[in-house]
């Protein structure tokens, strides 16, 4: 039996590299041949799963204070999460956060520098972002424009959600009282037409362009083009080639709800098996009881306990998918 192994990370308890190679013991454990193919959606994790930070730039994090941000730079191609220089982390989460502060400077820093450093091809991961900028700091980190003409830029988005939507649907979660999301509204509405002014584009009307607080938005102004992140990563990984003439592909995340199918990395990788004939399972930490009936779903929480399922993650994921090749 051949198994792709096409996990997200299970946030906080196991990387996506992690929760593959836990997928692969069951499968070699039962006399089969794993493929390891750890995924992303352009969320964090995106630059291990497309090879792994190989440089580290100090730039202004989300509240100001320097930050070294891991990134990559093969082949001309860098790799850039925003999560990295600007994130909810970084910034100490939703309770240290200070939402009309967090800038994405350091964002346009790493783009600088990794076009100076020689990218001709930059993808730009949005998730876990501290900010909702509008992507106002990062443009004027990046300096002239012109530096960045013939750089083909790729912004991985996770979400659909449209520019002056991005603070009442994701500031509240970075620290937002309903007043600043009100501010942070009206901010975004206001950046609409300068950068209609500064690029001559339209952003209002652009599905992803609310990713990352509007970071996406901003780079789509200056000519980026926003993309599914998971649909991104399957084409760099080459994941329809792996998927094609296996036996079981198995993917998973740390819970499952409806929107695992619209743009995450489980909806992406059903999709790839769909399209190849190729049986589904899905593994994860715990799921909402309508979604998991929309595929072959198992949760380590009902199998295993909550406590069980987030101390011993990966030791869980194994077990669980022997028990389902034994059932095959």
């Amino acid at each position: 039996m051949r198994v792709v192994a096409a996990p997200d990370k299970f946030r906080g308890t196991a990387s996506a590299a992690e929760a593959a190679s836990a997928i692969a013991r069951a499968v070699v454990s039962r006399g089969g041949t794993a493929v390891e193919v750890p995924m992303a959606d352009g969320g964090e994790g995106l630059v291990d799963v497309l090879g792994g930070p190989d440089h580290t730039t100090e730039v202004t994090g989300p509240l100001g204070s320097p930050v070294r941000a891991g990134w990559r730079l093969s082949g001309g191609t860098a790799v850039v999460e925003m999560a990295r220089a600007s994130g909810l982390v970084l910034a100490g989460g939703a309770e240290g956060n200070r939402p009309l502060d967090a800038t994405t400077a350091g964002v346009g820093e790493l783009l600088r520098h990794a076009v100076e450093l020689g990218a001709r091809r930059v993808i730009v991961g949005m998730g876990g972002s501290a900010t909702t900028d509008g992507g106002l700091g990062a443009l004027d980190a990046m300096g002239p424009m012109a530096r960045y003409r013939g750089v083909e830029m790729l912004v991985a988005c996770d979400v659909r959600t449209r520019f002056t939507k991005a603070a009442e649907v994701f500031a509240p979660r970075k620290g937002a009282t309903d007043a600043q999301v009100r501010l942070l509204t009206g901010r975004l509405e206001r950046l609409v037409q300068v950068y209609l002014e500064r690029f001559g584009s339209d952003v209002s009307c652009l599905d992803r362009a609310g990713a990352a607080g509007g970071l996406a938005g901003g780079l789509a102004a200056m000519g980026a083009e926003l993309v599914d992140g998971v649909d991104l990563v399957a084409e760099e990984v080459r994941l329809d080639e792996l998927v094609a003439g296996a036996d079981l592909v198995v993917t998973g995340e740390g819970w499952l709800d409806a929107t695992s199918f619209q743009g995450k990395v489980v909806g992406g990788v059903a999709a790839y098996a769909a399209a190849a004939g190729v049986p589904l399972l899905v593994v994860v930490g715990g799921a909402d009881e309508e979604a998991a009936v929309r595929a072959d779903v198992v949760s380590l929480v009902d199998r295993f306990g909550a406590d069980r399922a987030v101390a011993e993650t990966m030791a869980c994921i194994t077990e669980a998918v022997a028990e389902r090749l034994d059932d095959l």
